[in-house]
């Protein structure tokens, strides 16, 4: 660093944008040199100016992106600080893995890049990044938003998509957790092995072992050959754990085991297998509420929750819905879908509507309105009769719903996130056990703890109800 007053440079061909972060650096006390274009940085890099760089990723004659190799091979000891108005995922990562220091996505506050300028000047004599691997473009790909909420996953990702550190993803349904999971493999250093996905609570409790680490020729009645299991199909490369939070216990115990030993042993084997994955789970589920209640395992939560991820809900990003639907605008035109616009009152109407469907619900949305109207501009009111339409059905379920209503609307929607496969075995006890927990539960909380007045209002012996309190990992305090 300059011994006496810190020289910052700074690239940016938007001289609005270049003044005022010139201004706002002097008034710090900071010596500023600026350029509009690449060429005009490269000179002020060749000169040995410059204790820190705030460069634009669009300059006119070129990407500083593409520049940066060059600039850290003659300066490896300034760090580089990105701004970008292309504010996706794939400009974070590649940001990212170019060795930035920092990368902030306009718009941003002039305080926000006044402290990371400071923390970029004391950082001086740490060792960069590493350089980007070739061949990825810049197009927004599957996870879609400029919200400052979406902006800090991307961040986030990009920290953390060529480690293989653990990573749990947590949000509402909807939200887009297998997409992140997905990006996380697609962009990382796993990406030419393979990205297998598998709905843990789907798994029998009697085929846990073998639905994940496979089974040898003979191992049990019935297995006629050998098969791998998740692990070993995803070998090299990604696995997925979905629903994370709806594991069965058994499935949580040898789940834990692997993460802890960093070996599984498939049925009928004699010896362990080392495994070679990247874990990414998800989970719609509060996980910590579902430990507190005893029906997760501390341990394994820790393990899973190394990096945690939480996607916001659509009503905290509404900013988002107009490049979401634009996003699937052309999905479904590259689909074949007709070709339609949506009116300003059209995308008014949508950034009020509450979504609690998510992104999955406004995708839908989108394809239903290109398919059912007929006119090629959707207006405002089409939406508003959808969102009417959807009100009053849900306003008639909550009406006349009974308990028995609720309960078999919550099980053919897991029916349904089956995409046409069979549920696992033992169906009906797990179903039991959903409801016999927040019963026992609820119950003992009224009571005040009291087993006996508990049992007594369940209809049962006080014995049955501590066996029950035990099994189902009831916290026996309550």
């Amino acid at each position: 660093m300059s011994e006496q007053q810190p020289h910052i440079l700074v690239a940016e061909d938007d001289k609005s944008v270049r003044l005022v972060v010139q201004q706002a650096l002097a008034r710090q006390g900071y010596a500023v040199q600026s350029s509009g274009n690449a060429a005009g940085l490269w000179k002020l890099i060749e000169s040995g100016k410059g204790d820190v760089l705030i460069t634009d990723v669009a300059l006119p004659d070129g990407d500083a992106l593409d520049l940066l190799p060059r600039i850290m091979e003659r300066r490896p000891d300034m760090p580089v600080i990105v701004m970008s108005a292309r504010s996706t995922l794939l400009t974070a990562v590649k940001a990212q893995e170019t060795g930035v220091f920092e990368y902030l996505p306009k718009p941003f506050e002039l305080r926000a890049l006044i402290e990371v300028t400071a923390r970029g000047l004391a950082s001086i004599g740490t060792p960069a990044g590493t350089p980007a691997p070739k061949g990825q473009g810049e197009e927004a790909g599957p996870l879609v938003g400029r919200s400052r909420p979406m902006q800090e996953i991307f961040k986030a990702m990009a920290r953390v998509v060529r480690t293989d550190l653990t990573v749990l993803v947590t949000g509402e349904s909807g939200t887009g957790k297998e997409l992140v999971a997905r990006a996380l493999h697609d962009l990382g250093s796993r990406r030419s092995g393979s990205f297998v996905a598998i709905n843990m609570a789907a798994i029998p409790r009697d085929l846990i072992e073998s639905e994940l680490f496979g089974h040898e020729k003979g191992a049990f009645v019935g297995a006629d050959s050998r098969q791998p299991g998740r692990f070993e199909q995803a070998e090299g490369g990604s696995l997925f754990l979905d629903e994370v939070g709806d594991m069965p216990p058994e499935a949580q115990t040898r789940l834990l085991r692997v993460l802890q030993d960093g070996e599984y042993l498939p049925v009928g084997a004699h010896r362990p297998v080392r495994a070679n994955v990247r874990i990414i789970a998800a989970t719609n589920h509060d996980l910590q509420h579902l430990m507190q209640q005893g029906l997760f395992r501390e341990d394994l939560f820790y393990r899973l929750n190394v990096v945690p991820l939480r996607l916001p809900p659509l009503r905290e990003r509404a900013e988002d819905i107009g490049p979401l639907v634009n996003h699937f605008l052309m999905q479904a035109n590259q689909a074949g879908l007709p070709n339609k616009r949506f009116t300003p009152d059209a995308m008014r109407a949508l950034k009020v509507w509450s979504w609690p469907g998510n992104v999955r619900e406004l995708e839908n949305l989108v394809r239903r309105l290109l398919v059912l109207r007929g006119e090629d501009a959707i207006s405002g009111e089409a939406v508003e009769a959808e969102f009417k339409a959807a009100s009053s059905e849900a306003t008639r379920e909550i009406e006349t719903e009974s308990l028995a209503a609720s309960v078999e609307q919550h099980i053919r929607r897991y029916f349904e996130a089956l995409d046409g496969g069979l549920p696992a075995p033992g169906l009906y006890g797990r179903v039991l056990r959903e409801v016999e927990h927040p019963l026992i539960v609820a119950t003992l909380e009224i009571t005040r703890g009291n087993q006996v007045r508990a049992a007594d209002i369940l209809g049962m012996n006080r014995n049955t109800l501590r066996k029950k309190i035990r099994d189902l990992h009831i916290r026996a305090g309550r």
